[in-house]
């Protein structure tokens, strides 16, 4: 059986990721992702790894894996171990679940999306457009000893995580100050493995950051509403919870988040001319200033004056 490493200390130094989804090319948002993310790794002297994120294989495009890591070594953005593959990690998300229900944390869940939503219209809830539904607990046992004995990997329902009873999340967000969460309130017990088998994003990336000793989370704002549930899931299964710092969104004419979904247009690294105009781009997004903008200038010469301007 596969077993967790122990997850490393703050002793054994900075690690950073970057983790995109193989669903498409990097565009100008995942860009500002990386770029933040590996500047915040060398200013501090750290370790920057690569994670594939392609757990939802059916939405994962064929090579797009190997057209993201191109895109990267293009901008000079280079990482420093074997980049993982959430894929080939499948044994050790089970390892963490096996974990959580010895701990009796978790229940199994046949709720679909109507009858979650039928629930909370009962309830006279009623969620916003493009808003997560918060679970209203119709499969939670009164006892969770009752699925202790439950052999999960042959089960055809979903698994989700039974929070207590007030589950407030507080944590100091490097760039944001102080954030807090009600997770009762504002998201439910919320499902660690789906129905059709696959672990969700949720474990897998507590799991990945504990397994590989990471230090520090930088990455994109639309990812800070998940951050109070991976810190809750670090306290049950007794990790270290990172630094957490979230960059600011780049945003399309309509106001809403770039995305490959939205068909967001990816990034132009045919020459180092055109990358360095995208690196430029994302710079200022970040609120960097005061790097260098002739045309002579070597990508890596730039990225070490970004380097220093990266606080």
């Amino acid at each position: 059986m596969s077993k967790l490493k122990n997850p490393s200390s703050p002793a054994d130094g900075y690690r950073g990721r970057f983790a995109p989804s193989p669903t498409g090319p990097l565009h100008a948002g995942s860009l500002v992702a990386a770029l933040g993310s590996w500047l915040d790794a060398r200013k501090n002297k750290g370790k920057w790894l690569l994670r594939i994120e392609d757990l939802d294989t059916p939405r994962c495009i064929l090579g797009a894996d190997q057209q993201i890591q191109a895109q990267l070594l293009a901008c000079g953005l280079f990482w420093d171990e074997e980049p993982c593959y959430q894929s080939a990690r499948q044994d050790i998300y089970q390892v963490a679940i096996d974990r959580l229900n010895g701990l009796q944390k978790l229940y199994s869940c046949n709720c679909s999306r109507q009858t979650i939503a039928n629930a909370l219209t009962k309830l006279g809830i009623d969620t916003p457009r493009n808003q997560e539904m918060v679970y209203p607990g119709t499969c939670r046992p009164d006892a969770m000893k009752d699925n202790s004995n439950a052999e999960i990997s042959g089960l055809k329902a979903a698994w989700r995580v039974a929070l207590p009873n007030s589950c407030q999340i507080e944590f100091e967000d490097l760039a944001l100050g102080t954030q807090s969460q009600n997770l009762n309130q504002d998201v439910g017990d919320f499902v660690l493995k789906r129905s059709d088998g696959f672990f969700t994003y949720q474990l897998a990336v507590v799991v990945d950051d504990a397994d590989q000793g990471i230090t520090h989370v930088v990455r994109g704002a639309d990812l800070l509403s998940n951050t109070a549930r991976q810190i809750h899931l670090q306290n049950i299964l007794g990790y270290t919870t990172p630094h957490y710092k979230h960059l600011p969104l780049v945003l399309d004419g309509h106001g809403e988040k770039l995305s490959k979904q939205t068909l967001a247009i990816q990034i132009n690294t045919q020459d180092a001319q055109h990358t360095l105009v995208e690196l430029r781009k994302a710079a200022t997004h970040l609120g960097l200033s005061g790097l260098p903008d002739g045309e002579n200038i070597t990508i890596a010469e730039w990225l070490l004056a970004a380097t220093h301007a990266w606080n």
